[in-house]
């Protein structure tokens, strides 16, 4: 993806004039450049493997959420992208790629973990807000999201895997661990049955509330990365503040219990779906880059 490729597509696409792209090397799963059209803007540029157009929906509509969640919920702290000329919130570019454009928007994110204790009321706060909303928003399912890949992975230990560099000591970690992977998915099977019995109501979830995401800066804490927005059990973002005490003042002001089962399993469904996506990758023809590097060092965290 050159520079001039995405310059051409966002002044088609939005109806400005970009006059310079700078690259930046930041997050995890997309790539992102930082754009002078007049204004500051900020594109994000995913990448679809798999089914392109599938992706692209379900990209389409988790960002028609966000948008929603800002302009018609009147939720400030969502960063949202900015409609292009035909009102779609993301648009296709070339025949596997997608670009999306935001506003650029001044502050400082935190790196992926826990929240600092100072923080954690902040984002609860947030979250309330967001919990409360009643936009419409694609309906999560409690599935492992790369599980049918990972268990095809655990079935095939016998055989050379060929995909890169990397492929083969992700065949031998597999190896040592393939029992506790295992143990891992019936675990997550049985966690999945207890939530889906459970009476409590779905909510908006952003999904991924870590201090990566939130960025602070002169108008308070925002939330960014909305592409994995669902209607879900609130737990899928409570588990990330960890605390007690945060789940008790959680349930207190809005009147909703938390399940300690729920909590459990996206804590358990974060682990997996982290396993199988690295599994992925480094079974696919790949070279030693800092992606793959970084994709095989995080299984080694989850498995080592």
């Amino acid at each position: 993806m050159s520079d001039e490729q995405l310059a051409a597509a966002v002044s088609d696409g939005w109806g400005v004039e970009v006059r310079s792209v700078t690259y930046r090397p930041v997050g995890f799963g997309s790539y992102h450049w930082e754009l002078d059209a007049g204004r500051p803007l900020f594109a994000t540029v995913d990448v679809f493997h798999d089914d392109a157009a599938a992706g692209l929906r379900r990209l389409g509509r988790a960002l028609d959420t966000a948008l929603a969640l800002h302009r018609d919920a009147g939720l400030e702290f969502v960063v949202a992208p900015l409609p292009a000329g035909t009102g779609a919130s993301v648009l296709p570019l070339g025949d596997r790629h997608s670009v999306a454009v935001f506003p650029l928007v001044s502050g400082e994110a935190g790196r992926f973990g826990a929240h600092r204790e100072q923080d954690a009321p902040q984002v609860l706060n947030l979250l309330i807000r967001l919990h409360a909303a009643t936009v419409d928003a694609p309906r999560t399912e409690l599935a492992l999201p790369g599980r049918d890949r990972l268990e095809d992975a655990l079935r095939t230990l016998d055989r050379v895997w060929t995909g890169g560099p990397y492929a083969e000591p992700t065949r031998a970690l597999l190896i040592r661990r393939a029992d506790r992977i295992w143990s891992l998915l019936a675990e997550f099977d049985r966690l999945v049955e207890r939530v889906r019995g459970a009476a409590g109501g779905w909510v908006v979830t952003h999904g991924e509330p870590h201090p990566g995401n939130v960025l602070r800066g002169p108008d308070g804490p925002r939330l960014i990365d909305w592409d994995t927005v669902r209607l879900a059990p609130p737990e899928r973002d409570l588990w990330m503040l960890g605390g007690a005490g945060l789940h008790a003042e959680y349930a207190r002001r809005t009147g909703r219990s938390v399940s300690a089962a729920a909590l459990e399993l996206y804590r358990r469904w974060w682990a997996l779906a982290d396993i199988a996506s690295y599994v992925t990758e480094l079974r696919r023809p790949h070279d030693i880059s800092a992606d793959s590097t970084a994709s095989w060092t995080y299984l080694n965290h989850h498995l080592g």
